[in-house]
């Protein structure tokens, strides 16, 4: 115990996706909370509306776990009803939560002078509700990583509304660009371990990956130097994963390893982009530039396939006659309790540096 609460005192707020995922009553919450609470771990909430999170705040781990909410991945600021949703959150949950996260938009890329108006005026309203959470605009919709960059540059006088740096999103959409220079009109992420002829092209995957990693850990440090408060969505990505019960790319553990139908190097799997070292990277760049108190993480990690006996939590299911889907959430905690103690494990390292 008294080991963890050394870990998590030299972390930043560290949260994870709080979510269900996968199919099941409330209870699959209740076994969430309980998870996230024995491994101090804060939540993210994924809510459309104010009357969804009040709900899903019930389920917070343990009085005063640091909380965030992602809201509608379809949220448009450009729109008077967007930007009233985002102020009634901050209304109803100031001093509640410390963030709201929100996709950027594809349209940005043509109406940026009009998005860094609208983002200037969510800052004003944002200022006038007293204690309200920051709003965090997520790198998600494939723009320009330097369009990006140049946004939060230009709005680095809004106090209220900064970045929320995606690493897989923000890897894979280098790691395409990257290949795509090498394999005009192909697209790396089309590739899978059993695609005839990978063995051909195997080495380029992996220079895209490693280019991808290098590139995200400068893109950091740019961001990090504006010095505004910053949150991550941590989760490592392979353009080649077939992990995910999603069907992308990324949202990967970075204790993961991608498998491989022949041998590449002398082995028969690959890292993933990231890995423990390349978290390692980003976390101490990030620590090192801002400190502890202008950074929060998110462990985004999508559920994969695996079953993990309930033990101490078995008490919540006796009303349910199929378990499986109650194993699968259990198993799916434990990787993001695998994960933050890796993270609280990096922390103390930078901490030492």
């Amino acid at each position: 115990m008294e080991e963890r609460e050394k870990n998590s005192a030299a972390c930043p707020p560290v949260l994870a996706l709080f979510q269900k995922r996968i199919e099941g009553d409330d209870t699959l919450l209740e076994l969430a909370s309980l998870r996230f609470g024995e491994a101090g771990l804060g939540a993210e909430y994924y809510a459309e509306t104010p009357e969804e999170l009040e709900g899903l705040l019930q389920f917070r781990p343990f009085p005063g776990a640091p909380a965030s909410v992602h809201l509608h991945r379809e949220i448009d600021l450009f729109q008077e009803s967007g930007r009233s949703l985002v102020m009634d959150f901050s209304k109803v949950f100031r001093g509640r939560i410390f963030g709201m996260i929100a996709h950027d938009q594809a349209g940005v890329s043509s109406r940026l002078e009009e998005y860094i108006a609208v983002l200037g005026d969510m800052d004003r309203q944002l200022r006038e509700v007293e204690g309200s959470p920051l709003l965090f605009i997520e790198y998600a919709s494939g723009l320009e990583p330097e369009l990006f960059l140049n946004l939060f540059a230009r709005a680095r006088a809004f106090e209220r509304v900064s970045a929320c740096i995606d690493i897989g999103h923000i890897g894979i959409r280098l790691a395409r660009a990257f290949y795509a220079q090498r394999h005009p009109g192909e697209d790396v992420c089309a590739l899978r371990p059993d695609t005839p002829g990978l063995e051909e092209v195997i080495a380029d995957v992996e220079s895209a990956v490693r280019s991808a990693r290098d590139s995200v850990l400068r893109i950091v440090s740019e961001l990090s130097h504006t010095g505004k408060p910053l949150h991550f969505h941590l989760h490592d990505a392979h353009p080649l994963s077939t992990a995910s019960l999603f069907g992308v790319s990324d949202h990967l553990s970075f204790l993961d390893r991608i498998p491989l139908p022949f041998a590449y190097g002398g082995r028969n799997s690959l890292d993933p982009m990231f890995g423990p070292s390349g978290l390692s990277e980003i976390v101490t760049e990030a620590l090192r530039l801002l400190g502890r108190d202008r950074i929060s993480f998110c462990l985004e990690i999508h559920p994969r396939e695996g079953r993990l006996p309930l033990g101490n939590a078995a008490h919540l299911f006796r009303r349910w006659k199929d378990k499986g889907n109650a194993e699968r959430m259990n198993f799916w905690l434990s990787v993001l309790c695998e994960n933050h103690e890796l993270l609280q494990q990096v922390c103390m390292k930078g901490e030492k540096r």
